[in-house]
C-alpha cells in the first residue's frame, strides 16, 4: 500500500504517523527524503528484509530531492506488496508526474490546518481530547479554550493538557493558564478600537509590538474589518457564522458594534483600513505608526 500524507497541519500528520507505527507489527523505517540519494531509493521501495515479512517505510520531504522525486514516478508500480510506503509532503507540486501517478494509485490523506469555519469542530475535538486526559470539559469551557488558544492544533492540544490538570475547570482558571493566540489578540485589539478604548489600545499595541510582525498584524486587522462589513451587510441573518466562516462569538461581538456604528460607520472603518493599506504598500510611514493611527481613527468613531 502507498499512502501520501499532505497538508500543513503538522499535529494531524504527526498523530496519523504515530497511529500507523503503533498498528504496525515491527519497526518502522523513517527516512529523511531531502537527504536521500537516488541510488538508495530502489532498496527502500523494493528491497526485502531478512528479519521481517512486512516493512513500513516512512519518507518525509522526498520532493526536496528533485532527482529522486522525479524517478519515483517510474518505480511506484513496482513497490513490493510487502512494503507499506508512506510519503509525507506538506505541499507537493501537483503539476509533477510523480504526484499525478500517486493520485492514481496512492491513498491520499489531507491534513489541512483549521480555519475560522472549523471553530465548532475544534470545540468538539477539545472536549474529546480532554476526556482522553481524564478531564470533563463542558461546551462553554471548550469555546473559551478554543477562543484563547486559537485553531492551531499543537497550541490547542497544549492548552487542553494544562486545563486537564486543574482541580476545577472555571473561566477564571482557563484565562489564567491559557495564553491568548495571535488571532485572539487581534480580535481584542480591534474590539478595543470599536469600543473607543484608546488607553487599552495603546497598552495592547505596546505588548503586541514585542512579538508580532506588523504586516501580518495589519492583514489580520483588515480581515476583522471585512468581517465587520460582512456582519453589517448580512443584517440579522442567523447564518452569518456559517456563510462567512466566522466564529459565532465573533459574530455576536461584531453584531453589537455594527448596530452602534450603522452602515455609515462600518463604511468609514473599511475606508480607514483601505487608506492605511495604501500607506503601508507605499511605505509612507513606520508600519506600527500606521496601524496605531488606523485603530485610533476607528476608536474616534465612537
Amino acid at each position: 500500500m502507498i499512502i501520501l500524507l499532505t497538508g500543513e497541519n503538522a499535529f494531524e500528520i504527526e498523530r496519523t504517523l504515530k497511529s500507523m507505527i503503533a498498528n504496525f507489527d515491527g519497526t518502522a523505517e523513517k527516512v529523511d527524503g531531502a537527504r536521500l540519494e537516488l541510488r538508495q531509493l530502489p532498496d527502500l521501495l523494493m528491497g526485502v528484509s531478512l528479519f521481517a515479512d512486512k516493512r513500513l517505510v516512512i519518507i518525509k520531504d522526498l520532493s526536496e530531492s528533485k532527482e529522486a522525486w522525479a524517478k519515483l514516478a517510474e518505480w511506484l508500480s513496482g513497490v513490493s506488496d510487502d512494503i507499506e510506503l508512506v510519503l509525507v509532503e506538506t505541499k507537493p507540486d501537483k503539476r509533477t508526474t510523480t504526484y499525478k501517478e500517486l493520485k492514481k494509485i496512492a491513498k491520499i490523506i489531507e491534513c489541512n490546518e483549521w480555519g475560522d469555519g472549523d471553530s465548532a469542530k475544534a470545540e468538539v475535538w477539545a472536549i474529546d481530547e480532554a476526556t482522553k486526559m481524564g478531564a470533563s470539559l463542558d461546551k462553554k469551557s471548550a469555546q473559551l479554550i478554543v477562543r484563547r488558544a486559537g485553531l492551531n492544533q499543537w497550541q490547542l492540544y497544549n492548552a487542553i493538557e494544562k486545563v486537564s490538570l486543574l482541580d476545577a475547570i472555571t473561566d477564571e482558571a482557563i484565562e489564567a493558564i491559557v495564553e491568548t493566540s495571535s488571532a485572539e489578540n487581534v480580535f481584542n485589539l480591534f474590539d478595543a478600537a470599536l469600543r473607543g478604548d484608546r488607553q487599552k489600545l495603546a497598552t495592547m499595541l505596546k505588548t503586541i509590538e514585542q512579538s508580532e510582525d506588523p504586516f501580518r498584524l495589519f492583514a489580520l486587522l483588515s480581515s476583522q474589518a471585512f468581517q465587520l462589513a460582512a456582519v453589517m451587510a448580512a443584517g440579522g441573518s442567523d447564518n452569518i457564522a456559517k456563510d462567512f466562516g466566522v466564529h459565532p462569538y465573533v459574530v455576536s461581538k461584531l453584531s453589537s458594534s455594527a448596530k452602534k456604528l450603522g452602515r455609515g460607520g462600518a463604511r468609514k472603518v473599511i475606508n480607514i483600513f483601505a487608506l492605511a493599506d495604501d500607506d503601508m504598500k507605499l511605505s509612507r510611514a513606520d508600519p506600527w505608526l500606521l496601524i496605531e493611527r488606523a485603530l485610533q481613527q476607528v476608536a474616534s468613531l465612537k
